[in-house]
């Protein structure tokens, strides 16, 4: 007891006599001068980093990039893709769905991601297939899958592992990607951050799975048919909705209208000029 009592005892001297004194390193001024250079230089090499940084927009996709990527979940024992194009546009031929509006990121019932972004939400380092299922109002965590009842794939709108089973057996859930269409192997699959994985380039393939262990790791039906899907999409500018008639919006009520009159006219004429050729005819 005593001995702890001395030393107790010494530390409080120790630390009263410290009180207001220099620290000094050994060796002199050299070791401190060193750290602070260290720090300078340390601080600069972050600074031009940080600036030297490619911005979310300087690597692609960028908003010139029309890329195509093939993409469906696979839950259980099916494979399922998202419904709904999001390309609604209102009576002044102007888009509507704040989603599509956020990003330009869609699907055409197609089972094809159509990737031509609109805004910095979906270029460069942001262009991840998250954006896509946000559009789509979809949520992949790294333990579940949650659709919007309009989507419930499958007949439900959340697959949870170790809630959700395939059959009587436990699922997960994982992404796996390919390079090309064309790719022979089995891609690369990932089991977290899976709303993270990039868009490298154009023409990739995705699979969104919840299965059980063996659950084949092959591409959704859509990779088959990329190339064709993919060349079929010629999205133009919001303007080229509109006729040369501005009044008239292509796709409407009155735009179907204006072609029937347009088509009925035609008729008209057409039925003239045979009404006129009988008549020269008969008088020959």
């Amino acid at each position: 007891m005593a001995s702890t009592s001395s030393s107790t005892k010494k530390a409080a001297k120790l630390a009263q006599k410290g009180k207001g004194k220099k620290v000094r390193f050994q060796g002199g001024t050299i070791f401190p001068l060193a750290v602070a250079l260290t720090l300078i230089l340390g601080f600069g090499l972050i600074v031009y980093a940080r600036q030297t940084l490619p911005a979310a927009g300087s690597t692609p996709p960028t908003v010139n990039d029309h890329w195509h990527a093939a993409y469906g979940f696979y839950l259980c024992d099916t494979w399922y893709q998202l419904a709904g194009n999001l390309e609604e546009q209102n009576a002044q031929g102007s888009f509507v769905n704040t989603k599509f509006l956020q990003s330009g990121i869609h699907s055409h019932d197609d089972g094809v991601m159509h990737w031509h972004a609109q805004t910095s939400k979906a270029v460069g380092k942001n262009a991840t297939i998250g954006v896509f299922l946000d559009t789509y109002d979809v949520e992949l965590t790294d333990d579940s899958i949650k659709f919007p009842e309009v989507n419930a794939l499958g007949g439900k709108q959340e697959y949870i592992e170790g809630e959700t089973k395939c059959g009587d057996e436990d699922a997960e859930i994982s992404v796996v990607s390919w390079k090309t269409a064309n790719d022979t192997d089995d891609g690369n699959r990932y089991i977290a951050a899976m709303d993270k994985v990039h868009l490298d380039s154009d023409g990739m393939v995705f699979a969104i799975i919840f299965g059980t262990d063996d659950a084949p790791r092959v591409m959704p039906p859509a990779a088959a048919d990329l190339a064709r899907l993919g060349s079929l999409d010629q999205v133009p500018a919001a303007e080229d909705f509109l006729s040369s008639d501005s009044s008239v919006v292509v796709g409407s009520d009155s735009a179907d209208s204006a072609t029937a009159d347009s088509a009925t006219a035609d008729s008209a004429t057409a039925d003239s000029a045979t009404a006129d050729s009988a008549t020269a005819s008969s008088g020959g």
